[in-house]
């Protein structure tokens, strides 16, 4: 799911979609709250251009990147606040930061040599699974802009990306709120809005996901909450993992409430 060349055209396309849906905000706009509380649609913009800042010196120069990140604090929250600060500024500068930080990353990406890993914040990754990565950002913070403006977003099979990599990182949950991570197996089912099925886990585990993949990728960005998916867990560890996925190693904060969205059109 994760080719270089598909990812990285995908992960264009997401971008240029966002920043398409920015295009017409006036400043007035960028003020607005988003779902996620105390963020405006500026912080997520601010948020997203650090994210691919550091994406891209992680790829271009990973030594750089490891004495940036060693210098982090041990608060996660004030990291990300401090990542996001030097951005918080004028649409049209933030825009164009925005633009140039994406198109940084996506070349620097695509310059690592295949099987070479690049250093991350958990763990060093393939760079197909980075571009899967970031990725995942562009569809959580974006649905947080379009949920501010009350935008229906098309979605299309990019999301095949982004279940990849959920299913991938299925233990996030667990470790971001210090839990034992459970000895099973997790298969995932999932129906693209093509219609085509992508399965991810092993055929013969018993713990399994199944539903709409747009879905799968709402509940693991933590942008829906399960009661609002169409999503169907076998298996009682497979239905606690419903409560806690995410595909992000931060904290998982009170995430959406059930209810909170109508319902989204997913195909």
């Amino acid at each position: 799911m994760a080719a270089t060349q598909d990812v990285l055209t995908d992960l264009t396309a997401e971008g240029d979609a966002l920043d398409r849906m920015l295009a017409g905000l006036d400043p007035d706009q960028w003020s607005l709250a988003t779902p996620a509380p105390g963020w405006t649609i500026r912080h997520q913009i601010a948020h997203l251009t650090a994210t691919f800042g550091l994406a891209g010196l992680a790829a271009s120069d990973g030594e750089a990147f490891t004495r940036l990140i060693g210098g982090l604090s041990e608060d996660f929250d004030a990291n990300v606040a401090a990542a996001m600060a030097p951005h918080l500024v004028e649409p049209d500068v933030l825009r164009h930061r925005f633009r140039e930080a994406r198109a940084s990353s996506i070349q620097a990406l695509a310059d690592v040599p295949a099987g070479q890993t690049v250093p991350w914040l958990v763990r060093p990754l393939p760079a197909p699974v980075l571009a899967a990565a970031g990725l995942m950002e562009l569809f959580a913070h974006g649905q947080d802009v379009a949920d501010a403006l009350g935008v229906h977003r098309e979605y299309n099979d990019s999301v095949g990306h982004l279940c990849f990599f959920g299913a991938r990182v299925w233990d996030f949950g667990y470790l971001a709120r210090g839990l034992d991570v459970p000895d099973i197996a997790l298969r995932f089912e999932l129906t693209a809005p093509s219609g085509a099925v992508w399965t991810f886990g092993p055929d013969d585990a018993e713990q399994r996901i199944t539903g709409p993949a747009v879905d799968f990728a709402l509940l693991v960005a933590r942008r829906r909450h399960r009661d609002d998916l169409s999503l169907t867990a076998t298996g009682a560890d497979a239905d606690r993992w419903l409560d806690i996925a995410q595909a992000y190693r931060g904290p998982a904060g009170a995430g959406r409430a059930p209810g909170q969205f109508s319902p989204l059109r997913t195909a």
